[in-house]
């Protein structure tokens, strides 16, 4: 069983607190899910579990974890640069417990995990395969260590909707306790019974943490209705406190012109109302110290607020995108052939497809073609925020280039409701975390008054708790939205009309 035991975890360069007095335990049975915000320490809480020489470069921590002996099967959120450059056969032969198994236990493991067995003989470059792909032999070559514990850091980054669905089937039929991170809702709700979620809270000042063991829906049901039940006692103290400090200004305000009345041939009343004050000022103080224990009014990271202007409205008879591709290629590969996409103002349409059936090449076709366009303001989100973002420039810059005053101050208000921090306005985007920059992204085309948005895996970066919100502003949204997504949840409550891209083309779903 793996134990943890009085765990705080805090950043070196600002000895922030990310994780404080966190005590845990993984039991048989167990699968469990860390969620949170980006930068809240999901992944440095994994690594720290599987080797503190993983974080020791930007964390310290006190506190204990406890292994007895338990193997660890980590899966990493990315592979490493020169992982990518060794061929399938030496990648899943630097675990020497892979070159030790058997034909037969080789087939087994590659049936568990969807494979042909000869995939595991491939020349074929890691770095060239598909996301699913990669995360299969990931886990081969952890499955081949015969692990105790599954530790898995984002295995749903970058997969299709099949290997998703394979993937809850994995997990809850591998026979091990799991401990992951994740952002796809639809995973957490098949798969976890047990909930850790990492929060900043009080302007991201100070960590908390809840563990609960349930599963993800009840879960969230029980905060929805904990934090209404808190917002109520918050708001009704705060009326309390405003009622009874306008009638304590009363009785201040006639004291104290009772005061000033008062004649000097009367000691006796002066030594009374002198007194009276005293009491009047004690009062003040008492409902002074009674307020330092108000309940907090709740500043969650679900509570952005973000809103596209009325503006982005398109006729519906509009012709946005009117497509004719007899080939969809990279260098000389073709992807696929006979694309036909037509789409309309106001649609909102969704691409799935296999990794590596070529969708986001199709974007980059869509958004060249759609970003050029004088009748449109149409913007685009790529998978890899670096083609759009210069990580040097401050974000304020990137959201408000005129220097306006007026347009600065817009900015800030518009990054302030997104729940950034001062110190985050003012730094670079590099900075940022994933989930930031999205959001800036985000930001940067409701203040634009963007009417067409191209969109690739839009909600990837954004924590479960987020993501609700976010579907909740696009699928209001009124102008255009074309889109590549392995949300399931995303396709069902923003897109309108969903797209299947194939070899053979695009097929509507």
């Amino acid at each position: 069983m793996l134990q943890i035991m009085n765990l705080t975890i805090s950043l070196s360069k600002n000895d922030k607190k990310i994780l404080i007095n966190f005590t845990f335990a993984l039991n048989p049975g167990d699968k469990a899910v860390i969620i949170g915000e980006e930068g809240n320490g999901k992944s440095t809480l994994l690594k720290l579990i599987v080797n503190p020489a993983l974080v020791e470069h930007y964390v310290e921590y006190s506190g204990k974890v406890l292994r007895d002996g338990l193997k660890y099967g980590y899966l990493k959120q990315e592979l490493s640069e020169a992982e990518k450059r060794l061929c399938v056969k030496d990648y899943v032969a630097s675990e020497l417990l892979f070159e030790m198994l058997l034909p037969d236990e080789r087939a087994e493991i590659a049936e568990q995990l969807g494979l042909n067995p000869a995939m595991f003989e491939s020349d074929q470059l890691m770095g060239t395969l598909s996301g699913g792909e990669k995360v299969k032999l990931q886990l081969a070559r952890i499955l081949a260590s015969k692990p105790d514990v599954l530790l898995l850091d984002e295995p749903t980054n970058d997969i299709d909707i099949r290997t998703l669905e394979w993937l809850e089937t994995f997990i809850n039929r591998c026979g091990l306790p799991v401990l992951f991170v994740s952002h796809d809702e639809t995973l957490i709700e098949h798969t976890a019974n047990v909930i850790i979620h990492l929060e900043q809270v009080l302007h991201k000042r100070s960590a908390r943490h809840t563990i609960a063991r349930m599963p993800y829906a009840r879960y969230i049901d029980e905060r929805i209705r904990g934090l209404t039940h808190q917002e109520q006692v918050a708001r009704k103290q705060r009326e309390d406190f405003a009622a009874q400090q306008e009638r304590w200004k009363k009785i201040h305000d006639k004291v104290e012109r009772d005061q000033e009345n008062i004649s000097r041939q009367d000691p006796g009343g002066a030594r009374l109302l002198k007194k009276k004050m005293k009491a009047v000022k004690s009062l003040e103080r008492r409902f002074e110290r009674e307020k330092e224990d108000f309940e907090e009014i709740p500043i969650v990271e679900e509570a952005i607020l973000m809103k596209f202007a009325e503006r982005t409205a398109l006729p519906r008879q509009k012709e946005i995108l009117r497509m004719a591709l007899p080939e969809l290629k990279i260098d000389e590969r073709v992807l696929s052939k006979n694309i036909e996409l037509n789409v309309y103002g106001g649609e909102h349409v969704g691409i799935v497809g296999d990794n590596g059936a070529g969708k986001t090449t199709l974007l980059r076709l869509i958004a060249d073609e759609l970003l050029q366009r004088k009748d449109l303001k149409a913007a685009y989100m790529p998978q890899d925020y670096e083609d759009s973002l210069d990580l040097s420039q401050c974000p304020l810059d990137f959201l408000a280039p005129s220097g306006k005053k007026e347009d600065i101050t817009r900015a800030r208000i518009q990054m302030g409701s997104m729940r950034f921090t001062h110190e985050e306005m003012l730094g670079t985007i590099g900075e940022l975390s994933g989930g930031q920059k999205a959001k800036l992204l985000f930001l940067k085309m409701t203040l634009d008054g963007s009417n067409v948005l191209i969109l690739d895996e839009p909600t990837r970066n954004f924590s479960p708790l987020s993501n609700p919100v976010v579907r909740q502003v696009l699928r209001q949204y009124d102008g255009t939205i074309i889109s590549v997504t392995h949300d399931r949840k995303y396709l069902a409550g923003v897109c309108d009309t969903v797209y299947e891209l194939t070899p053979e083309g695009l097929s509507k779903l």
